[in-house]
């Protein structure tokens, strides 16, 4: 029984076992609704816990040990320190001394209503913390930029300004959240505005609060006084005191105003009409006269206070700073004597000049120069004052750009001609002239505009401006323009201060790394909170852009064509920029300003310690015009004496010249290619010129020699090329001897080790004089015929490996051989026959050449390059040929592109020729037995003409 009881239970169950899917015998069981929805509830709400618990244990960890609200430090001040460069020397203690504190009735509605409109128009609806606003500056930061607007109300900023450290952290944030709003529960708004409006800094000079800076700007006995428009200006002046003065930056500033007021009409406090009204008043119209004169050292400590601001947000009058700063007192006592008269001559009382001195490889700034008879918060002359740079902006926009991207050589040829700018306007240099095939060094020293802007054009103004941004010149920025091919001469319309000229030019001192100019390097807090505001280096340029336009600008200084000679000092290595701008057609007019009369001179020079940029002229055409020479040389003066003052007992240094950069000598540009110098060209045709490693030109000038023997040149070319690059060379021992037998002295030469490319170069001298006698791969012979009897020669073998021998031999005296001697005529071998042939040709060929270039190639320093042909052993004869280039030109006083009186005697003449010259060619040895006699110079065919 039990046996079939378990079969049929077995049966039933492989009988359910059977049954499809989803079938179950009697009532399904319903399942729960939204268990899952449940669980994700749950879950979020567990985490939402969480973190509420773990976000209010950060919030009360981050405010734990925040500062209590004090009374005496929301309504008193605590002075700063601010320190020399040494770190020790308190140079001076800023404070609240020039505060006048006023009460929230005193204060007209019109004052309140501007500064709410314009910093916190919610200032009355929020607690402390406008979370509204907070969301609009989080919306604009993502829209236009980090920094595009702030969320602080004017709660937290007065809690900011009193009580914290200028760290943007978290933590900082937070405890500024919540100390305004504990600010809130403790003041009314009332007490808040009023501590906010007699807190605020307005200007450099010590302005604080609304009461003062309305006394300073406009003159009024009480803040009562001041009008819709001035009340817009004042309030528009927290944000950026500098930018929007309206005595230093009236067209900022009336910007900025209109905005003010613009913001009053949107949130109701005025009417649109009432704005326009305003608008309509000239932002310096009820200015009043600007009289309180500087203290010491308070040019500088302007820029510093300028400075912590903007990088800090901390106010150095109240916060209690000690400011570490790179100031050289001894720098700025002599500078501040130089703008006091005590130095130099002003012309007159209104001349003025603007000055900075930056240490090169820091970046630090030691001395401002920021005018004469300067007032307390007026235009500082150094660092706010903008004008056009003139040909001192060539190096940044046009050759520094163009070695940079196109490894241009400092002998690159440009042909300075007539000339346009791609829209077809006339392009002139300031002369008037043009020199023909020039080198970009000679362009730049002679400072050429034609050359500049083509060199403008080969880089193209995308290649000129990252450059210029690269040294801290952000000229379209802040010009509203796109870069115009008139920027390559200094043409734009905003200008530049000596500041930034300082900055960018410490650069090429600075092997190409670029700090941007600054005067504080720390910031101490109360609480002990340290602060470092030293600016990252960073690389502008390569390092053979920076040696190669240094050496450029010390042709400016050290070459007889160049405008700054005025400024070389003994035993300072300078290199430099002159630059000059000139009034518009308008203002000559206006003002009677005569065609020679020029608005600004610069001079931008640095030693490899400091670099100094200095502008002089007129604040306003209405005040004079540059003209003499004392004016014009004003700004190279001021230089000369400052930068022999500061390097007094220091290390003179000296511009190294990296691996990347090689010297090279090649012929004066004649074409657009360079060449190196056959051993046949003229000394004086001869250069050295810096080349980007791997760029010097290979190929030998033919204008001198034949072109059969340019593949020997280029075999001494390459052998140079391995040496310069640090190739091995093997162990190459020259030998040279010489005999005498016969009448005739036989020389032969070899060298050991010598290998295949080894050439050797041999040399003579006699009572002659010097000359080679061969050059050319290989060993070798020759024979000297009919040498002078009693003389002794001698005779030196040089390999291109550097290696050399010597040998002499005396030639028997006797009457017998002297006899001989004097009737025996020199053998004529063909060679010698082929190089006089050849001086000939090539000597009329370059005379035409020089001629054609306006004596562009030729010396500047009263040489006379003697290439003429050697006839009959007649040193002196022959057809010689050449131009003359007196340049008388070295007053120092120079206008920009050309100093002093420039002459330059052109067209064709024929000087007597000039022993102390350069001959060229091979010369057969001459019987000295009958001396030559100089021939009769020839006579001039024409006057020389003077070129100013």
């Amino acid at each position: 029984m039990s046996d079939n009881y378990r079969s049929r239970e077995e049966r039933r169950r492989a009988m359910n076992d059977n049954k499809p899917e989803g079938k179950s015998q009697g009532k399904p069981k319903k399942k729960k609704k939204g268990g899952l929805f449940r669980k994700i509830v749950a879950a979020v709400l567990l985490i939402g816990i969480i973190g509420l618990i773990a976000g209010v244990g950060t919030f009360f960890a981050m405010i734990s040990d925040a500062p209590k609200v004090d009374d005496s430090v929301l309504k008193n001040s605590f002075s700063s320190k601010v320190y020399a460069n040494d770190g020790k020397t308190v140079v001076k203690e800023i404070g609240a001394q020039k505060r006048t504190y006023v009460q929230y009735d005193e204060i007209p509605q019109v004052v309140k209503n501007a500064f709410i409109a314009t910093e916190d128009v919610r200032f009355y609806k929020h607690h402390g913390v406008d979370f509204y606003r907070i969301g609009g500056a989080l919306m604009a930061n993502f829209k236009n930029g980090f920094g595009a607007e702030g969320g602080s109300t004017i709660t937290q900023q007065v809690v900011k300004n009193s009580f914290l450290s200028p760290k943007k952290t978290v933590k900082r944030k937070v405890q500024e959240m919540w100390l305004a709003y504990q600010l809130e529960r403790k003041y009314s708004k009332q007490q808040i505005l009023e501590m906010y409006l007699n807190k605020i800094y307005f200007a450099s000079g010590e302005v604080y609060g609304i009461e003062r800076a309305a006394e300073k700007f406009y003159g009024v006995k009480s803040v009562k006084d001041l009008t819709l428009d001035e009340a817009a200006m004042l309030a528009g002046l927290p944000k950026a005191p500098t930018t929007y003065n309206p005595v230093t930056n009236p067209e900022n500033a009336t910007k900025r105003r209109n905005t003010v007021l613009n913001l009053m009409a949107k949130n109701g406090f005025i009417t649109q009409a009432e704005a326009d009204k305003a608008k309509q008043v000239d932002v310096q119209a009820h200015l009043a006269k600007q009289t309180e004169s500087t203290s010491k050292y308070d040019v500088f400590i302007d820029q510093v206070i300028e400075e912590v601001k903007k990088k800090t947000d901390a106010d150095p009058f109240s916060a209690g700073l000690e400011i570490y700063t790179t100031l050289d007192t001894n720098a700025q006592d002599y500078v501040d004597d130089v703008m006091n008269n005590k130095v130099v001559n002003f012309p007159n009382d209104k001349f003025q000049a603007g000055l900075v001195v930056v240490d090169n490889e820091t970046g630090g700034i030691q001395a401002i120069g920021g005018g004469r008879n300067r007032v307390s918060g007026g235009l500082n002359f150094a660092t706010n004052m903008r004008r056009q740079p003139g040909s001192t902006i060539k190096p940044i926009l046009d050759y520094g750009p163009a070695i940079e991207n196109l490894k241009w050589s400092t002998g690159q040829p440009i042909k300075d001609e007539e000339y346009h700018y791609s829209n077809g306007t006339p392009i002139r240099n300031f002369g008037r002239n043009y020199k023909g095939w020039v080198s970009a060094r000679e362009a730049l020293g002679r400072s050429l505009n034609i050359p500049a802007l083509k060199a403008f054009q080969a880089t193209g103004a995308d290649k000129a401006k990252e450059f210029a941004t690269g040294l801290g010149l952000k000229l379209d920025e802040e010009d509203g323009e796109a870069y115009s091919e008139s920027y390559s001469i200094g043409g734009f319309r905003t200008g530049v201060t000596p500041l930034q000229m300082a900055g960018a030019y410490s650069a090429f001192a600075n092997e190409g790394m670029y700090n941007a100019p600054h005067t504080v390097t720390k910031v101490k807090f109360p609480d002990g909170t340290e602060i470092d505001l030293t600016p990252k280096s960073k690389r502008a340029m390569q390092d053979y852009t920076a040696f190669m336009m240094t050496d450029m600008m010390k042709s400016v200084v050290n070459e007889s064509y160049g405008t700054a000679r005025a400024v070389r000092t003994p035993g300072l290595e300078i290199a430099g920029k002159t630059g000059t701008s000139n009034f518009s057609a308008d203002e000559k007019k206006r003002y009677n300003i005569p065609d020679a009369g020029e608005k600004d001179v610069w001079f931008n020079g640095f030693t490899p310690n400091y670099t100094i940029s200095v502008w002089t002229g007129y604040e306003t055409a209405k005040d004079g015009y540059i003209l003499s020479a004392n004016e014009t040389g004003m700004a190279k003066n001021i230089f000369k004496h400052v930068i022999t003052h500061i390097s007094e007992g220091k290390p003179k240094g000296s511009f190294k010249q990296p691996d990347s950069v090689v010297e090279r000598s090649v012929e004066k540009p004649t074409g657009k290619d360079l060449k190196r110098p056959s051993g046949s060209t003229p000394s004086s045709l001869i250069t050295k010129e810096y080349f980007v490693r791997g760029t010097a030109p290979t190929k030998v000038s033919q204008t001198f020699v034949k072109k059969e023997k340019e593949k020997e040149e280029k075999k001494e070319d390459k052998k140079e090329d391995k040496k310069d690059n640090n190739k091995d060379n093997k162990d190459v021992k020259p030998k040279i001897t010489a005999s005498y037998s016969g009448g005739a002295i036989s020389v032969n030469w070899s060298a050991s080790n010598a290998a295949s490319d080894t050439t050797f170069t041999v040399t003579m001298s006699s009572p002659n004089g010097s000359e080679q006698l061969a050059s050319g791969a290989g060993a070798g012979g020759k024979t000297i015929s009919n040498p002078a009897p009693g003389a002794t020669y001698s005779f030196t073998v040089t390999t291109n490996t550097g290696e050399s021998a010597s040998s002499s031999v005396k030639v028997p005296d006797s009457s017998d051989q002297a006899t001989e001697d004097d009737s025996t005529k020199p053998e004529d071998d063909g060679t010698t026959d082929d190089n006089q042939n050849e001086d000939n040709s090539n000597t009329d060929q370059n005379n035409g050449s020089d001629q054609g270039d306006d004596s562009s190639t030729q010396p500047d320093d009263n040489q006379n390059s003697n290439n003429g042909s050697n006839n009959g052993g007649n040193n002196n004869g022959g057809n010689n040929s050449g131009n003359t280039d007196n340049n008388n030109n070295d007053s120092g006083n120079a206008n920009d592109g050309n100093s002093g009186n420039n002459n330059n005697n052109g067209g064709t003449t024929t000087p007597p020729a000039d022993n102390g010259g350069s001959d060229s060619g091979s010369q057969t040895p001459q019987t000295p037995a009958t001396p030559s006699t100089p021939s009769t110079p020839a006579t001039p065919q024409q006057e020389p003409t003077t070129e100013n």
